[in-house]
Parts: C-alpha cells; structure tokens; sequence
C-alpha cells in the first residue's frame, strides 16, 4: 500500500480517529462516582461560583487548550473546510499531548466570517486553559487572533503565524551566529507576504533584524510603497512596503544575506543562490516542495550555504512542533492570559542555545544515527529532543512572568522535576538520584574513558555537577575526542601508558598473588582498564567506577570483583533493574549475576535491593517470586525463595515488609493480596521482586519492559564493598550518566 492508503487504514482503525478521553480519577467504586458526579460534584461548584479561578483547581482547564479552525487555509490543502479539517486538528492534539502532556478538544467551526469564529470561541472560555488557532486563511486569521487575545482572558496562538516564525527564528540566530553576522546588519528577502510571512518579518524585527532591512515579495514582486498606492495591498503586505526601485524576487535576493521562503515551490534557480552574499541562509520552507531543491541550493556556491526546509528528509527541519506544545506549556503552568512577544523571543532563543549542546544518543538514533553537531547541518533541535521540554517551557513561563501576563509564580527549583515527570515516571526517579548526587559530588572513574560515549558522559556529568569525572584511557584521544565533539570541558585523564602506575600494579598484585597473579602480569593488567579504574576504587584515589559499556558483562564484571570485591556484610554482588510505569515502580533482582541463587544469597539479594529502593526515596515491599504460592508447590526450587522470605521476616533488623514464595501476578495485584491471600504480610502490592534465578529475571525485566511498556534503568549492581556499576554494551550516554548518579549516591552512603 501506499502512504495514502496506509494513512487511511491508520485512521480508521478501531477506534476511529486519533485522541480519546481518559478519567484521571478513581472510578471503581460507588463513592467514587458520588464524588466524580451528584452529590460531591456540587461542592467544588460552589467554590468556583464564589472564585472563578478556582476552576484551575479543581478542574482539568489548566491542562486544557481548544484546538479551533475553519478548514479554510489546512496546509497543503487549503480550503477543505471544517469537517475535513478534523483528521488534522486531532493530529494536532496528539502532538499537544505527545510532546508537552496537555490535553486538547478539537473545535472545527462552520463558519462564515471571522465575527463567527471570534463570537464562538470567546464564548467558550470557561472551557480552556488556552486556544490555538489553526489552518485559518489571511488576512482574517490575524483579525481573528488579535480581536480573541483582547476579549478573552486566556492564551490564544495563531501556531500558522507564530509558530514557523519562532522556529525559523532560532535557525536564524544560530545561522547568524556560524556565519559572524550580527541581526542588525542582515539583509532579509521574503518570498511570501501571508500569515506566516508576515507574522515572520515582524518577530525578525524582534529578534534584531532592523525592519529596513526587509524585503518582502509577493506574486507582483517586491512590494513598494509605490504599489502601496497603486495596487491596493492589505495593510499587512503594507507593513513591509519599502521606498525603494521595484522588481522581482530574483532583483530582491542579488547581495541579501539571508532568504525566506513562504510561498511556492520551484520559484528560485541556482543563479538566484549565487547572486547572494558570502555564506548565505536560505531557509526554502514551502511544502511539499520547497523554494529551491536542497541539493541546487547547496550545489550552487563554493562556500557555506546554511540551508533549511521545511522537509524532514532533510538537515534542519523548520517544525512548528518545537513550538507550540512548549510554549502553551509554559503559558498554562504560570495561568498566563496571553502569550506576549518575550515568550516566542524565550522561546527562540531556547531552542537556539539548545541546538549548541551535545545531542542525546537516542536523539540520533532516531533520526538514522547520523552525526547531529551543532553546525550548518543541524542549526535546530529535532522535534523528538524531548530537553526541548526542560529548555523552552521554563524559558517561556519565566518570560511570562518577568512580563507580567503570569497570574501564578513558579518555583524554579523544581519546576524542571515536575515536567520531566510528565514524560514518564522514570525521569521523576532519576531526579530524585540525581539531585541527591550533587549534594556532595564524588570522584567517578570511567574505565572506558576512550569510548566516545564515555567522554560525552563526562562531559554532561560533569556540567550537571553530579559527579567529577576521571576518565582512562589514552589522554591524547580523549582530548581530541572531545575537541572534534566541541565539548567544552578538560577531563581528567588517567592513561595506562603513561608509565607511572608502579603503586597500582603494586597494590594489584599484593591482592591476587595468592590467586596466580605474578608481579610481572600485575604490571600488563593494570594496564586493562577495568583493572585500573578497579585498583583506583580500592586505594581511594576514586570514590566509584563504572565499566561494561563495550565488554560482556562477565568480562567486564569479573576485575572488580577480584579487585573490589563484595562488602563485609555480603557474599553476593546482584544486578537490579528499576522498571518504571505510569504510576508504578518495581526493582527486580537478580537480572545479571547469579544463575542459581540458593536461600542465602536470596535473603541477601533482597536486603541490598531494599537498600537501593530507598535510595530512590521509594519503601521498599518485597517479594520472592516463584511459580509457587506459600507452599502450594514443594520443590528444591521454590524451598530457596520460601526459607529465605522466612529468614528475613523473623530478623529484627529488617524493617521493610517481606513475604514468599509467591507467583508473580499475587505479588503485584492488590485484590489477590487482599482477597485470596489476606494473610500475607505484604498489605500492598510488592514493588522489590526477586526472582529465583537468573534466567527467570532476566526474561522477566525483558518483557516487561518491551511489551508492558516499562522504562528500564540499570542494572545497578549490590552488594559490592565499594560503589561499582556494569552497564550494558551499546547503553546510551544518558544511561551513564544515570548509573554515575546512582553510584555518587551509593558512595555518599558509604560514607
């Protein structure tokens, strides 16, 4: 099938369309729906009655936006009208809800006049924390934007304006930026005098750009002030009339510094590129087809050409998703009642400074695991960036505050926490390791410091203040690694070859002479890696270490526990992973280390990922899972996970409910616990599970988090005498980075 009919199969689909609605409440029980509807409904009524802005207290409106249009001007399309329009303006509240968790009524309006739209829509402002304006045709839809911002009391966004003006607007910036121009000396043509021009040309000025500076075309070519007169433009072609010679675009575009294209495909030829300014920026976004193909833009000169389209088949995608979702965002968590000039200006210079940072690796991946550095190639973050979340909505909420629009204050400190909660309950985790881990930073060692993951980890754990570094490896690698990366930081470096490691090798050999290790051979191991970054945790030069990223597991495991070895307390080390869902987290243990685990090594498995749950802030619950409940089946197999659950609950030390052997479904549903087994000592679902063997939880973790769609973080390894973590091969930068928090964390606890 084609594109057309696989989206047609897409969309009709059971249950047709796009978006659904969902409680956010408990609906299970008769005083449930008491509260929901009549009778308790009634009292939130009257309090809103009495404070109307009480409503984004008790209701979802603050979490709300009416996504309205005609159908009059759909992109691409054009006037389709209003239900024909819906496919899209779903497809809008998906990206809402995608990208920046907020929730959208799709309004398509069979309208005949703006009076129409602007009359229905302010009439609807009790409904919506704010509205988007979509797909509406000019000059109406900025009649209709400016008359809604003035009689309604909330946000209203025309993103067709707005939107590709923002975003265009920090390509310019960092366009700017790579070719040495300053804002106020650029020449800018447009090719295109419509909503999205217009709104375009006057947010440059914002940004900079002086407005004599600008050149606007239409289809009868540069607009003057003499066609002004004669030809009897719109008052917003009128804005950007300039006294100056008429002509046509090519005549506009001989010596500009920067072109923009909003019009029609295939208007501009290679002679018109080459009769530009050095370096020139051409941002070719007509869609389908843009202005000039890619390849002839940048075919058609010898130097730079910083190009951008609107394509995604192409570098540096003009998509207004990095907009709008972000900006209401921000708007509707400090209640503002507009959105004002310094919001998009925040908004672009965010998304600008974002573009300069070092790239996510699932970011890359995503996008075909092409180089992404800032650069003429990657001038603005890609749409499935989700930092453009943590960097543009406070930039905006502040800017509506510093602006005065905001009716609520935020507190900073934890607003960035509260957002990444909204993409998943494993960023909200980690945050709470996190910011315990820069309380008191600690010196972690990367064994594979010459891995380019490795040094962009260091770089952004370093920024973070999370921890101090220390990478191993070869020092002149590392440095032009991170000089090739544009990472502005100097690491420490440890080289093996650097021939001063006599005291490492001396300290190696005095621990494993008695297991065949001679001084000879200590000498070639410290110069192993994780033999090294090993020996460093065990004198104390480093407070933790991590490994594994480009070695097995075993391999990478086994140096520190020869060298390291596991704490006086503990027999076993095992590896943990945190499985986060939407509203649940569970540690399962052991998915990396012990095949066969007996009773002994269960009990001490289970303290220390009780441990490490509280590590997290989380209580821990614990449960030694088999295919067994409480005895129903007597096999060696389920005796192990029973004597050791038996162990733990008569041992006055452990203070966390406990129970076993149970299956795994009675450890994590609350009416088996309750009902079937209300004796169990655990009165709440388990949210430690520890599993018999190795290989029942290594499958466990696998398919919960591929097909229960959990995140997975880890494996976090216990149980060992200083804080050491194996990562997977091929783990991400921001998995190191997660891992290096936790093991600051453990060695603040070590202590």
């Amino acid at each position: 099938m084609g594109l057309d009919d696989d989206s047609r199969e897409y969309h009709r689909a059971e249950p047709p369309g796009k978006i659904a609605i969902e409680t956010t409440k408990s609906t299970s029980t008769q005083r449930d729906l008491s509260l929901a509807y009549s009778p308790g409904v009634a009292a939130p009524c009257r309090d809103i009655d009495q404070d109307a802005g009480m409503a984004y207290d008790y209701t979802a409106k603050g979490n709300l936006v009416g996504v309205v249009s005609d159908g009059s001007a759909v992109l691409g399309l054009g006037d389709i009208g209003a239900q024909a329009s819906k496919p899209v303006m779903e497809g809008k509240g998906v990206l809402f809800k995608r990208f920046a968790d907020i929730d959208v009524f799709d309004i398509e309006l069979d309208a005949d006049s703006a009076d129409d739209i602007i009359e229905s829509v302010a009439r609807m402002e009790p409904t919506f924390g704010g509205i988007n304006l979509e797909d509406i045709g000019a000059p109406e839809c900025f009649e209709i934007e400016q008359r809604l911002s003035e009689a309604m009391d909330v946000p209203v966004f025309h993103d067709d304006q707005h939107g590709t003006a923002i975003i265009s607007g920090a390509a310019m910036l960092n366009a700017a930026h790579l070719t040495d121009r300053d804002l106020d000396d650029m020449d800018v043509v447009f090719s295109g005098a419509g909503a999205s021009a217009v709104a375009s040309a006057r947010f440059y000025e914002s940004l900079g750009v002086e407005k004599s500076n600008i050149t606007m075309c239409d289809s009868g070519g540069i607009i003057t002030e003499e066609r002004v007169e004669s030809d009897d433009l719109n008052e917003f072609k009128a804005e950007f009339a300039r006294d100056v010679p008429g002509g046509d675009l090519a005549d506009a575009m001989a010596g500009a510094d920067v072109f923009v294209g909003l019009s029609i495909g295939g208007i501009v030829d290679q002679e018109m590129v080459r009769s530009m300014a050095e370096q020139p920026i051409i941002f070719a976004m007509a869609n389908p087809d843009p202005e000039i193909p890619y390849e002839d833009a940048k075919d058609a000169r010898d130097d730079t050409v910083i190009m951008a389209t609107g394509r995604s088949d192409y570098p540096n995608q003009v998509n207004n998703v990095l907009g709008f979702p972000f900006i209401f965002r921000g708007a509707l968590d400090v209640r503002a009642t507009g959105i004002n000039e310094d919001m998009k200006v925040a908004a672009a210079e965010a998304l600008a400074e974002l573009a300069r940072e070092d790239v996510p690796d699932a970011v890359v991946k995503a996008y075909g695991d092409g180089p992404l550095q800032f650069g003429p190639d990657y001038i603005i973050p890609k749409p499935l960036d989700p930092r453009v979340l943590f960097e543009v909505t406070p930039a905006v909420a502040n800017a509506a505050i510093d602006s005065g629009v905001a009716r609520k204050e935020l507190d900073t400190s934890t607003y960035v926490e509260r957002l990444e909660a909204r993409l998943g309950k494993s960023r909200e985790m980690m945050r709470v390791v996190l910011n315990k881990a820069r309380t008191d930073p600690k010196r972690v060692v990367l064994a594979e410091g010459g891995d380019e993951k490795m040094i962009r980890a260091a770089a952004q754990i370093e920024d973070q203040g999370i921890a101090e570094p220390v990478l191993v490896g070869n020092a002149e690698h590392i440095t032009a690694t991170a000089n090739r990366l544009g990472l502005e930081f100097d690491p420490e470096v440890v080289d093996p070859d650097d021939g001063m490691l006599d005291r490492y090798a001396d300290r190696l050999y005095e621990l494993r002479q008695r297991h065949g290790v001679t001084r000879r051979e200590a000498d070639e191991l410290v110069r192993d890696g994780n033999y090294l970054a090993s020996v460093m945790v065990e004198t104390g030069d480093a407070d933790a270490m991590l490994t594994g990223l480009t070695h097995h597991y075993p391999s990478a495991l086994r140096p520190p526990l020869q060298i390291v070895g596991t704490a006086p307390d503990a027999e076993y080390a095992a590896g943990v992973y945190m499985l986060t869902f939407k509203n649940r987290v569970v540690f399962c243990a052991d998915a990396t280390v012990n095949f066969e685990p007996d009773a002994d090594a269960l009990e001490e498995i289970t303290r220390h990922t009780a441990e490490l749950a509280r590590r997290f802030n989380v209580e821990p619950r614990a449960a030694l899972l088999s295919y067994s409940n409480f005895g129903s089946v007597d096999r060696p197999s389920t005796r192990a996970p029973r004597k050791a659950a038996q162990r733990l609950q008569v041992d006055p030390a452990v203070d966390f409910p406990v129970d076993g052997e149970m299956q795994a479904d009675t450890a994590v549903v609350e009416d088996m616990l309750e009902g079937t087994y209300e004796f169990s000592d655990l009165d709440e679902p388990a949210n430690v599970l520890v599993f018999p063997n190795l290989e029942a939880g290594n499958i466990a973790y696998k398919l919960l988090h591929r097909l229960g769609g959990a995140e997975a973080i880890g494996p976090m390894l216990v149980g060992m005498n200083k804080p050491v973590h194996v990562l997977q091969r091929g783990d991400e930068v921001k998995d190191i980075v997660n891992l290096a928090g936790v093991a600051v964390v453990d060695a603040q606890q070590g202590q």
